[in-house]
């Protein structure tokens, strides 16, 4: 059935509102994170929702090679916040662009293959590795939420009024709003705390002005890439959580679309999320993955059109190349964006915790997988130095503690769960055969 025109792109505009406030976020926030100037906070900004329309074209334009077709929408995943801004401290941007770039060609490289690695990954794998991320960036949070680190305000009752406040407003939005306002509630709560800030004299509209109104996007504009051990190893973990995640996306759009995906679907689909992060790393932006959100808007509006889907793709692109919309995003007040965040990152635990929902809390070894890896996540990071006097070659899996809580998650359900002892039946029977056979040799 064809749809008027501006239908179609009104349909667009209400995906791209419902994905815009985690679109900007991502940027904002490793941007402030790493000590981003305005101008290019502002060019980060431009680029992230360029490639978000370049990475959502990519899944619904179904092809030969790539392409789920699906009416999906791709944005950064958040999943990746924690380890791009604790890379990007500890090695540089080069290391950030290098890791994103090399996991990316691993996605493509194991498309095929997925479904039989998948099963290293869990949800007592996954939920453990999600949550531990969400609690690396909590002090991410706590000094945005005061100011910034270093700022000459650090602290002050205005900071903590503005973030607290636009934390109570989102979640008065939240409680009292239904559909898509509720789904927008973190992107109306950072502008109604950009408005509260402005009466406080804390809002400068500088980037605005000097922003031009086009420009043209140049691939490693920030850095080109360089590779680290662990850094690589950190991205690729997280896209492979972002592949699961993505997965159940799938099958989501495909129960509401009524189409039955088929197991070449699912690897075009895989594919297409790791050329979309190649393509990120190459314009210096980031990994990029499905939005959930969007699939709730499918299902709320009932409208499940691919032409919606490419309008969306369009708009995107177009508003890539605006980089003075960008620089709008730009003058929120760290400690407005600190309130948000407390909510963001709270919901990354929380994604965590629902994946750790589905895991047998009855079975010894999934509660001693799940204290032992979040136990070494969180020490890794609050100790730093832990590890200081291990010979270098170790260090490279100790230093993080995302990579050695992700790593220990993924031994012990090994050791635990996947190399099941002997059952005790088996045992005497064994005992029985052999006593039988006194002269047999036992393999």
């Amino acid at each position: 059935m064809k749809q008027h025109p501006l239908k179609t792109a009104s349909l667009g505009i209400q995906h791209v509102l419902a994905m815009y406030a985690g679109a900007v976020i991502v940027p904002l926030i490793i941007g402030g994170a790493l000590h981003f100037s305005a101008s290019q906070l502002a060019y980060l900004v431009s680029l992230d929702i360029l490639t978000s329309g370049i990475a959502t074209l990519l899944q619904v334009w179904q092809n030969h090679y790539f392409g789920i077709g699906l009416p999906i929408v791709l944005g950064c995943t958040f999943t990746a916040v924690g380890p791009i801004i604790a890379i990007g401290g500890q090695y540089g941007l080069s290391a950030v662009y290098g890791s994103i770039l090399v996991s990316g060609i691993i996605v493509m490289l194991i498309a095929k293959f997925f479904g039989k690695i998948i099963r290293f990954f869990p949800p007592v794998v996954t939920g453990s590795v999600v949550t531990i991320i969400g609690l690396t960036l909590i002090p991410v949070a706590m000094n945005d939420v005061a100011g910034g680190q270093g700022s000459k305000d650090f602290g002050s009752v205005s900071n903590i009024a503005l973030a607290f406040g636009t934390l109570l407003f989102i979640i008065i939005l939240y409680r009292f709003s239904k559909g898509f306002v509720r789904a927008i509630s973190i992107l109306l709560g950072l502008m109604a705390g950009t408005i509260a800030a402005s009466f406080m004299g804390k809002v400068n509209f500088s980037a605005v002005g000097e922003a031009s109104w086009f420009h043209f996007v140049k691939p490693l504009y920030f850095s080109a890439p360089s590779f680290e051990i662990a850094p690589i190893i950190t991205m690729t973990l997280v896209a492979i959580v972002s592949l699961v995640e993505s997965t159940g996306v799938y099958f989501a759009l495909s129960d509401i679309t009524g189409r039955k995906l088929t197991a070449d679907d699912l690897v075009k689909g895989y594919r297409a999320e790791g050329l979309a992060s190649v393509i990120g790393a190459l314009f210096n932006s980031f990994p990029y993955t499905t939005y959930s959100q969007n699939v709730g808007l499918v299902q709320f509006s009932g409208v499940k059109e691919k032409r919606v889907i490419f309008t969306v793709a369009g708009i995107l692109i177009f508003l890539g190349f605006v980089p003075k919309i960008a620089a709008l995003t730009t003058v929120i007040p760290t400690s407005v964006l600190g309130g948000a965040m407390v909510a963001m990152f709270g919901m990354v635990v929380s994604s965590g915790i629902k994946m750790l929902s589905k895991v047998d809390f009855s079975s010894q070894e999934n509660l001693l997988i799940i204290a032992c890896s979040i136990v070494m996540g969180l020490g890794v990071t609050t100790v730093p130095n832990l590890f200081d006097h291990l010979p270098e070659s170790v260090k490279i899996l100790t230093n993080s503690g995302i990579v050695s809580g992700s790593l220990t998650a993924i031994f012990l359900n090994i050791v635990l769960n996947m190399l099941k002892p002997m059952k005790q039946k088996d045992v005497v029977k064994v005992q029985s055969t052999a006593e039988k056979n006194p002269g047999q040799t036992l393999a």
